[in-house]
């Protein structure tokens, strides 16, 4: 019986051969090669999701070094003849030591060249690249780029927007208006103001 068990266990591994160690090893380099390949791929991804953050890092900051800020009052200047508001005028600077910003004004033509987009809104109309000029204060050096130390004054003048822009009511007294600066690089600035119940040559619109 047990003889017959033996010859059954002996015809069932008949033609089995062993593994070498050379078979072992040319497994063992396959499984490392494999593992070495997906791990860079794995370290290439990686870094190039590093590197992308990095990216974004670096772009907030330019945007956030390139932000304006309003500096000081709004001030309304008023016709006391007709009694409607015919310039705003406020002041801008960097809101950090940051890249210079371009303050290049509008002409209000159809090819003016501004970088600084400024929109208005009234209670009847909206226009957008409406014309302003901009002079600059205190420590300036002649040119029109914002940089570290300066401050521009912008002018609107409500009644010369620019071609085809003309407001259909002139701002009044408790008239409410919005302005919108827009630069190239950077947030927008946007002053929100009413006019009060009686109007002043020189207004400080708070």
């Amino acid at each position: 019986m047990y003889e017959k068990f033996v010859r059954a266990i002996t015809k069932l591994h008949k033609g089995e051969m062993g593994m070498t160690g050379l078979e072992t090893a040319i497994i063992l380099i396959a499984f490392v090669t494999v593992a070495a390949v997906f791990g860079y791929a794995v370290l290439s991804a990686g870094l190039f999701s590093a590197e992308r953050g990095k990216e974004t890092v670096y772009a907030g900051l330019a945007e956030a070094k390139s932000n304006l800020e309003l500096s000081g009052s709004v001030i309304g200047m008023s016709d006391n003849a007709t009694q409607y508001v015919e310039r705003i005028l406020f002041t801008v600077k960097n809101a950090i030591a940051g890249s210079p910003i371009d303050l290049g004004p509008c002409d209000g033509t159809e090819n003016a060249t501004n970088k600084c987009v400024i929109s208005l809104t009234t209670a009847h109309d909206y226009f957008n690249n409406v014309k302003w000029s901009v002079e600059g204060i205190g420590a300036d050096n002649s040119n029109r780029l914002l940089e570290q130390g300066e401050q521009f004054e912008i002018t609107i003048d409500m009644t010369d927007l620019g071609n085809n822009k003309t407001l259909s009511e002139y701002l009044t007294y408790n008239d409410y208006f919005n302005v919108q600066v827009k630069p190239a690089l950077g947030s927008i600035i946007t002053i929100q103001r009413t006019l009060p119940p009686a109007l002043e040559r020189v207004m400080d619109l708070h």
